[in-house]
């Protein structure tokens, strides 16, 4: 139950981050800007106090973990791959406008015998 109230508590503070950049609309952009920073802030930290939070943040942790032990590809092989993507892409576009102009040939010219003035 406790854990229900702390999180309707970080969304108001998160709610009131956002009116505030409202309600100082006449005031310099940084301090609008710094309200809602400030509202974020601390709907992160009452988040941060409930057990979902808890689990959440071990979460993003982890995810953060695991994205460190990815082996990303090499620039020569990003570029290699993106190479034969577009060749792909040319190759597929040159066959498809082919076999469309074909089909045109026989049914408007073979078929139904209309000639395209």
């Amino acid at each position: 139950m406790t854990d229900k109230i702390k999180f309707a508590l970080a969304l108001l503070l998160l709610v009131l981050g956002v009116v505030g950049f409202y309600l100082l609309s006449e005031q310099a952009l940084v301090l609008r800007v710094v309200a809602v920073l400030v509202g974020v802030g601390l709907c992160l930290a009452v988040a941060w106090r409930t057990e979902p939070g808890q689990r959440f943040f071990s979460f993003a942790s982890e995810s953060v973990n695991e994205a460190k032990k990815v082996v990303w590809p090499t620039r020569k092989e990003t570029m290699q791959a993106t190479g034969l993507v577009f060749a792909f892409v040319v190759i597929m576009a040159v066959f498809l406008w082919a076999t469309d102009k074909s089909l045109e040939w026989v049914f408007y010219d073979l078929v139904l015998g209309w000639r395209k003035v």
